[in-house]
């Protein structure tokens, strides 16, 4: 149920009928995504074995583990992208400061006396939220759980402040009034959060930061199977009901062909390593 398998499904539903093969959804969890992406990394290159692979598992992760079992680059050549999201930074309804400015003039005043979730170390939410703190030079507790729902349970009980979570997840308790939204991590403002500032714009720090999801195919797979495989991704990306529904839950379909988002992707593995190894995050 979450963005791996949701992606994940979009696209095989999709596909099936236009390559004309079953196309079997497998999630193999396991140490923060990489025993799924290892396993897709030495499977035979025959256009047969393919991997949503996202900015968690393929330029997080390098910043995050000195001896990563794969390599984000040369293990892999990227068919297409299918949806970014961004990540809401949510707070408790009774957190006292109004907005993102008072939140980080008050961490600065008072270090580590607000707390932060996480859906663990390593994760998404943990990255968005230590990299924003490392760049807007705050410190606040963190406080990682084994989940989204476990995190939002405390956010809810109010024995946890913050919370930056995907923005497809957060928007549902933004829009039922459960928390309150502070900020988006993206450079400008997401259309379904339209009155929610992001980081960037209100100065605090100069984040930048959407999660994107792609198919991925181990990188020794002949040219030939590769175009059929970007042709069948283009078209489904090209329908309406895909876009509609990745839409809804606030997800952006990335322009650009294959070799332009090839060089998002490198560019993301780059940048993201030096901030992750900046901020002293590491993984489990």
């Amino acid at each position: 149920g979450g963005g791996f398998d949701t992606v994940a499904r979009v696209l095989a539903d999709r596909m099936r009928p236009i390559l004309g093969q079953s196309i079997i959804v497998e999630n193999r969890t396991g140490a923060g995504t990489r025993v799924g992406t290892q396993s897709a990394a030495k499977a035979q290159a025959d256009g047969y074995t393919l991997m949503i692979g996202a900015l968690s598992n393929m330029a997080i992760n390098p910043g995050l583990y000195d001896n990563l079992p794969y390599d984000p680059i040369k293990d892999f050549k990227l068919v297409g992208m299918a949806v970014t999201w961004s990540y809401t930074l949510v707070a408790r309804k009774d957190l006292p400061m109004k907005d993102l400015k008072e939140v980080i003039a008050y961490a600065k005043a008072n270090p580590e006396k607000l707390t932060y979730a996480s859906a663990g170390m390593g994760s998404g939410q943990h990255i968005a939220s230590a990299v924003m703190l490392k760049l807007a030079d705050a410190k606040v507790t963190h406080v990682p759980y084994r989940g989204s729902q476990d995190a939002y349970q405390d956010i809810f009980g109010g024995r946890v402040d913050l919370f930056f979570d995907i923005s497809s997840a957060a928007k549902s308790q933004v829009d039922g009034g459960t928390v309150k939204a502070l900020a988006v991590s993206s450079k400008e403002r997401q259309p379904f959060h339209k009155d929610v500032p992001s980081v960037f714009e209100t100065g605090v720090a100069p984040l930048d930061m959407e999660s994107w999801f792609g198919l991925f195919a181990p990188a020794a797979t002949p040219e030939p199977i590769l175009v059929k495989l970007r042709a069948a991704m283009a078209q489904v990306m090209a329908m309406p009901d895909v876009q509609e529904l990745f839409a809804k839950s606030g997800g952006q379909i990335p322009k650009g062909t294959p070799a332009e988002q090839e060089a998002k992707v490198r560019s993301d593995i780059e940048r993201w390593t030096k901030l992750i190894r900046e901020a002293g995050v590491k993984g489990d």
